[in-house]
């Protein structure tokens, strides 16, 4: 866990102003001034695989900013089910609702080693109102997760079982070169896709079978982008 103190949020230790994913964070528009509006720090965390970064119904306090890894919100059905609504990646602002609900509608969790900007949300929506260029640029966050939402629901919720996991398969393997991608367990893969998990299990090997993808090793695929695509555009 590394935490950054207020004083060091633009040249400290947090290096704010040479961000590698500045330009495609919610604070890329701040400039140097900006920064003395804030009151509380800026957090940096790193959950390790599996930890918890916030609950459902937990107080809904904090966005974060994700420099690095992977999350999965998850609601919990009233049978005890789960499901994965959505994964946010590199750059992606999840948390949203802090800005106009209590709580946190869903369980985050880092599917895999993952880094962290926590804004706190009043610092957020105090800024937002006095910056005009961070209020749209909230806007264009609240946009995106719709587009995200509206994706899920459109390509991982529908069609065949193959369909689905091709889909997700090639919009994990955009955050690399185009060909390559990490997976999770297929518990949580069945999860996101509306899929039990042997049926997840069974379209993998299949897919590997058949030559489409190739395990190198444990939940690393190298995939076969070209012919993944016809498989889903045929």
């Amino acid at each position: 866990m590394k935490r950054v103190a207020l004083q060091e949020a633009w040249t400290g230790v947090a290096d704010c102003k040479n961000c590698t994913i500045r330009e495609s964070v919610l604070f890329a528009g701040l400039k140097e001034e900006d920064f003395d509006e804030l009151h509380r720090p800026i957090d940096q965390w790193v959950y390790p695989a599996g930890a918890e970064i916030y609950g459902a119904g937990q107080k809904a306090s904090t966005l974060f900013t994700v420099r690095s890894g992977l999350v999965k919100l998850t609601q919990f059905l009233p049978d005890g089910t789960q499901r994965i609504v959505r994964l946010s990646r590199r750059t992606d602002l999840f948390g949203l609702e802090a800005l106009i609900e209590q709580d946190y509608p869903h369980t985050a969790t880092a599917l895999r080693e993952t880094e962290l900007c926590r804004l706190p949300v009043d610092v957020v929506r105090a800024l937002s109102h006095a910056n005009s260029a961070l209020y749209h640029e909230l806007m264009a966050r609240w946009h995106k997760a719709l587009s995200a939402a509206d994706r899920w629901i459109t390509e991982f919720s529908t069609g065949s079982a193959r369909e689905r996991v091709v889909r997700l398969l090639l919009w994990l393997a955009e955050m690399e070169d185009g060909e390559r991608c990490e997976l999770f367990s297929r518990e949580d893969l069945g999860a996101l896709l509306g899929l039990t998990t042997e049926t997840a299990s069974r379209t993998m090997a299949e897919l590997k079978r058949q030559g489409f993808i190739s395990e190198p090793r444990a939940n690393h695929f190298l995939c076969d982008a070209p012919n993944l695509r016809r498989l889903i555009n045929s």
